[in-house]
């Protein structure tokens, strides 16, 4: 049991504490709330796609191909779209909908999975079919369901499709799985050169990702919602995962996948939740406070379902 306990404490204590390390940086001075957001974009634009592509290519992606595995993320996923869409309809303020939603959702599958699988595994290939099974339906419903609500916005239109549509196209961790799914599908050799520097480029994602997680946050705008913030860290973290976990396990899911879905169930809502939903024209406070009790109770309920993983001997 023991060594369960500290094979769990493993995989996620430096995680959590790289986003310790960057609040700490960012109350020193180190980190500037702008730095922050430039260090983000860079792992999402840069790093994190990089990453994605080495391990495809490293794993001879069409080898490891599962389609079954991408089917069971998509439709986890939608129904986990479906029941929070649900509780949602109790709010009072119907304006908060939107957020709530997003929020409730959206999980961090392209930073903290590839975190976590990196550490468990060394490599986070099995992140990329979740990637694919998953994010493509996060940002459709993200962009419809901000659109619909809020006080600057009367329903859905032509051009919220299209930024939808143009989201996906262009989203960088898309492009990355892309690029790396052909480079691998065509056998395309890597000079030593390119080799070297996709592996230092790569090397920066996880690290720099969740330093700039954690200097993202501002503690005192992230408490103004917190009722319903509560209510979506309990679906995010609790009920999402004591629903499909089981179903994967039970469809034989079991190892990098296993984790893998873990993460995409129950990791903490994606910073990028509160970009767009500020960019659309909501208040914001809802999702950072969702942010914040996601990240915070993650370290705890994370641990406990790996441990209950690893004794139940699937990872």
């Amino acid at each position: 049991m023991l060594d369960n306990l500290i094979y769990c404490l493993n995989a996620t204590v430096p995680i959590f504490l790289l986003m310790v390390l960057g609040l700490l940086f960012r109350k020193a001075g180190f980190f500037t709330p702008a730095f922050a957001d430039k260090l983000n974009a860079y792992v999402f634009k840069v790093a994190l796609p990089v990453m994605l592509f080495k391990d495809l290519v490293d794993s001879h992606f069409f080898a490891v191909w599962d389609g079954g595995f991408v089917l069971f993320c998509f439709l986890a996923s939608l129904l986990s779209i479906l029941i929070t869409l649900a509780v949602s309809r109790a709010l009072k303020d119907h304006t908060l909908c939107g957020e709530f939603l997003q929020a409730g959702y959206r999980s961090s599958i392209a930073l903290l999975g590839a975190a976590f699988l990196e550490n468990l595994y060394g490599s986070a290939g099995a992140a990329s079919l979740v990637i694919i099974g998953a994010v493509p339906l996060y940002n459709v419903v993200a962009v419809i369901g901000l659109s619909l609500t809020g006080p600057q916005h009367s329903g859905l239109d032509r051009a919220a499709l299209r930024r939808a549509a143009k989201g996906i196209v262009t989203n960088p961790i898309i492009l990355g799985i892309a690029v790396g799914m052909v480079w691998s599908l065509l056998r395309i050799p890597q000079p030593t050169i390119l080799q070297h520097t996709v592996d230092s480029i790569s090397a920066t994602a996880t690290p720099l990702g969740l330093m700039a997680l954690g200097a993202s946050f501002d503690l005192k705008k992230a408490l103004g919602r917190w009722k319903p913030a509560m209510t979506a860290t309990v679906l995010k973290l609790v009920v999402f995962v004591a629903l499909f976990l089981p179903v994967a396990a039970a469809l034989g899911v079991r190892d990098d996948k296993l984790v893998a879905v873990l993460t995409m169930l129950g990791s903490p809502t994606t910073v990028s939740c509160f970009v767009m939903a500020r960019s659309m024209g909501h208040e914001g406070t809802l999702t950072s406070s969702t942010i914040l009790l996601t990240t915070f109770f993650s370290a705890f309920t994370l641990t406990i379902w790996l441990y209950l993983l690893k004794t139940l001997a699937l990872i």
